[in-house]
């Protein structure tokens, strides 16, 4: 298995990172077409790299899968409570970086939009 694409191995996942997943979730339901080893891991990976859902790599499964997922962990705060209750146990070293607009200088001319004519007006000239 590729380090990149799968960081956390699966005897770590099924020790410590399974159990906190399954106290948030009953068992009800269809079966998952998707392991929780995976959706972890492409979670991991959308958050380390930063690419869009739609650009997961196959290995993981289907990525609208394993958005869907994430996003009802979210809501219930699922993941959350993993990396605290990892970190708190001192599997993990969490660093959280925010960053937004007010954060990074922008060139004046680089915040907005494109100046110039909408396509198909004329232009009065004298």
């Amino acid at each position: 298995m590729d380090d990149r694409l799968y960081p956390i191995s699966p005897e770590f996942f099924k020790e410590e990172v399974q159990p906190l997943i399954d106290r948030c979730y009953s068992a009800a339901g269809r079966p998952q077409k998707v392991s929780d080893y995976n959706v972890f891991n492409a979670i991991l990976y959308v958050l380390r790299t930063g690419v869009p859902w739609r650009d997961l790599p196959t290995c993981y499964g289907y990525w609208h899968t394993i958005y869907l997922r994430f996003n009802k962990g979210c809501k219930r705060g699922v993941w959350w409570q993993v990396l605290i209750a990892l970190q708190q146990r001192r599997k993990i070293k969490l660093k959280v970086v925010l960053a937004d607009s007010s954060s990074f200088k922008v060139h004046r001319h680089g915040g907005g939009q494109k100046g110039g004519t909408a396509l198909g007006e004329e232009v009065e000239r004298e």
